[in-house]
């Protein structure tokens, strides 16, 4: 211990407690280590009391090995190589999102392991720093309201074998013991709203015509949507029929501007921006400044800082703007920007004094609002696992915050070419990404993307971030306008296909191994708790999994599906669908133990979430004629759609070689709150139109 001396000490069994003093801050520290019996783990405590302005960075680090690396969970996670050079020392907070999003760090050489998890994270940071030209982690305590506060707690843990998979069991072993792992599943029970997110894609559009884009994609087999752009109440109504959709709308509580401002500098107002609150609930700092945040451009190329509100008053001004708006708007799905990625907060204001462990409370607060009061599924920023218990989502734990592309949260729309180094090295590099937020709560929480960091935001790393996807089981996120969806919705459709089926398959399974399979780290594979293997091949050359088994370089292997996978309600009938073709059953993707690139290119699955649990699947076949129509090409325009739009029940279209003359039954599908009989009628289309009757209704929809 540097900077200091033990004036005092003693010993009992199985812990020490000692006074040291500290030289330059004069303040004499009370210490306590304590051994766990028959574990190979110790805790250490400290308090003092006092002015305490100024951080501490005690107690000293354990130094590394050469062939070691850092296991850091900086949104979902990533590794340091303890000798890299090209990796900057930096600082991040154990308080907010855009820090350390789990209060632990580790050091492994992939087996061997050392870990320490910080119990007392709100006031408390780690400094990633060089010591003999190796990087370590010390663990750094902030003040509390210019004292020291209450006591601090770390706790450091030994592995023999496990490497950072067995930090991250250890961790999700102390989340349960605080309470902080809730799963999906249990967040289901309170809100059946939540299945409509698993495996769905999260789609950022701001075109007018949303009710179009959506059939649109439907049609292209993109069968589970959060559509995350507010809409007006029709549109959200009838996006609320269509199954397999989840309607959402963005909503922040954080920024409000200057009235002044808002007057002579800038062209607009944020319509989520809680401007009543100027300026009695604003956050005020330890000189009694509002405290300032986001940054707007005004008129005359200046930035002006927007003010914070104060946590503590949120839930306010929720509760007036919430309720009133679901009378008319149903949405199903609420974003709430920054809570869980801006830090925690001290707040100087007499009137609603907040310390940063009070801030923290007040942001779950929030958060718990929206998804138990409100019944809503709620998503946040970045993410943090003290809002665990309370979220669906994170949009952006997926994206590394220091290696995102630059202005990622303003110019969210712009499509890069050329990709930042930072990008392709750390952001998409399979050498230093660690899945480790997977490993703690993949069953807990859905991760995905920045909304300035999506899927297609690089094309040329587009294919890269969709192996991301699929090795984690985490689903895609894609921003596009109209022009952007018609030249490449065959490539949105393969993106989807190739990730969400997979990503419902185990979105309610925990991830219980990670595993590197070459030395490169090219070669990696995942195990979530159902007992299903996805293993990826970043590299360039092909990699031979098992004898007969290769993966081509970018590809990946899906093992361990299920025999008879969820299937979307809508029974085939046993006899066959056409005389002159031979019976064939339809598959479900992934019905093999074994299968590459489980993309049934010939079966268009029905959305299920919400029906009941009698399934099957619709056969398309491909025609033999030179006039064939592209297949994924929707219904025309009719009463069909008009039909599917006024009553969420589905399309569904097939080639007229299909059925002509065939004498397929009627069969029932279950749209909404409806039970609908469809009967095939013969046409002159490629794609027939189909006779739709309500049953109970005399009125035919065809």
């Amino acid at each position: 211990m540097t900077g200091g001396r033990i004036t005092g000490s003693s010993a009992a069994s199985g812990a020490i407690d000692a006074v040291w003093h500290c030289n330059w801050t004069g303040l004499d520290f009370k210490l306590n280590l304590s051994l766990e019996a028959d574990l190979p783990e110790f805790t250490i405590e400290l308090a003092t009391d006092g002015d305490f302005k100024a951080n501490l960075q005690f107690p000293h680090p354990f130094l590394t090995e050469p062939g070691t690396y850092l296991v850091v969970p900086m949104n979902e996670g990533i590794s340091y190589p303890v000798d890299d050079k090209t990796i900057n020392e930096r600082w991040l907070v154990a308080y907010g999102g855009h820090g350390i999003c789990m209060p632990f760090w580790g050091v492994t050489d992939g087996q061997a392991a050392q870990m320490a998890i910080i119990e007392t994270p709100d006031d408390a940071a780690v400094n990633i720093k060089r010591i003999d030209a190796r990087l370590c982690i010390v663990p750094v305590w902030n003040p509390q309201k210019e004292r020291f506060g209450y006591k601090r707690r770390l706790r450091y843990i030994f592995f023999d074998k496990g490497g950072h998979v067995a930090i991250c069991k250890r961790y999700r072993a102390y989340a349960q013991k605080t309470g902080l792992l809730k799963t999906l599943a249990q967040k289901r029970q309170q809100n059946p709203h939540v299945d409509l997110l698993i495996g769905a894609v999260n789609i950022w559009c701001w075109e007018r015509n949303a009710l179009d884009i959506v059939r649109e994609m439907k049609a292209a087999g993109i069968d589970r949507i959060l559509w995350s752009n507010r809409k007006g109440p029709d549109v959200i109504k009838a996006m609320n029929r269509i199954p397999g959709i989840l309607t959402s709308r963005y909503d922040i509580y954080q920024d409000l501007m200057d009235p002044k401002v808002v007057k002579e500098q800038l062209r607009g107002l944020h319509p989520d921006w809680t401007q009543d609150a100027w300026p009695a609930d604003l956050m005020l700092d330890e000189k009694g400044d509002w405290r300032k945040g986001w940054r707007v451009k005004g008129k005359d190329g200046k930035m002006y800082p927007c003010g914070v509100l104060c946590d503590m008053q949120a839930r306010k001004y929720a509760r007036r703007r919430v309720p009133e708006e679901l009378k008319t708007h149903p949405y199903r799905c609420r974003f709430i920007d920054t809570t869980t990625a801006s830090p925690w907060r001290e707040c100087y204001d007499p009137n609603h004094p907040m310390t940063r462990t009070d801030s923290r409370r007040w942001k779950m607060e929030l958060l718990r609002y929206m998804s138990e009061e409100m019944k809503l599924v709620t998503g946040s920023e970045t993410g943090h696992d003290a809002a665990v218990p309370f979220v669906h989502y994170f949009e952006g734990m997926l994206s590394l915050g220091p290696y995102r592309v630059p202005d990622a949260g303003r110019n969210m729309r712009k499509i890069w070419n050329d990709v930042p180094e930072r990008v392709a090295k750390f952001q998409l590099g399979q050498k230093y990404r660690l899945p480790l937020w997977e490993l703690v709560y993949h069953d807990c929480v859905v991760a995905q993307w920045y909304w300035g960091d999506y899927n297609n935001k690089l094309p040329s790393l587009w294919k890269k971030r969709d192996l991301f996807n699929i090795l984690y089981a985490t689903p895609p996120m894609f921003m596009f306008d109209y022009k952007l969806w018609q030249r490449q919705k065959d490539r949105f459709a393969q993106s989807y296909k190739r990730i969400c089926p997979l990503v419902r398959s185990v979105g309610y399974a925990e991830m219980t191994d990670h595993k590197f399979l070459t030395p490169d780290r090219n070669v990696q594979q995942t195990t979530f708790a159902n007992r299903i293997t996805i293993t990826v091949n970043f590299a360039m050359t092909p990699y031979t999994l098992a004898p007969g088994l290769q993966i081509a370089p970018m590809d990946y292997r899906v093992s361990g599906m299920p025999d008879t996978p969820e299937k979307p309600s809508l029974s085939v009938p046993p006899q066959p669908l056409c005389p002159l073709m031979p019976r064939r059953q339809a598959l479900a993707a992934g019905t093999d133990n074994a299968l590459v690139n489980t993309e049934p290119p010939l079966y268009r699955t029905l959305p299920s979430a919400g029906l009941p649990p009698a399934t099957g699947q619709i056969p398309r076949r491909k025609l033999n004629r030179p006039t064939q129509k592209p297949e994924n090409r929707p219904p025309p325009p009719n009463k069909v759609r008009l039909f599917q739009q006024k009553y969420g029940g589905p399309v569904l279209y097939m080639p007229i070689h299909q059925h002509r003359k065939s004498g397929l039954n009627s069969f029932d599908i279950w749209a909404g709150t409806f039970y609908i009989r469809a009967r095939p009628v013969c046409c002159r289309r490629v794609y027939c139109n189909l006779n739709w009757r309500v049953k109970g209704w005399n009125k035919k929809y065809c």
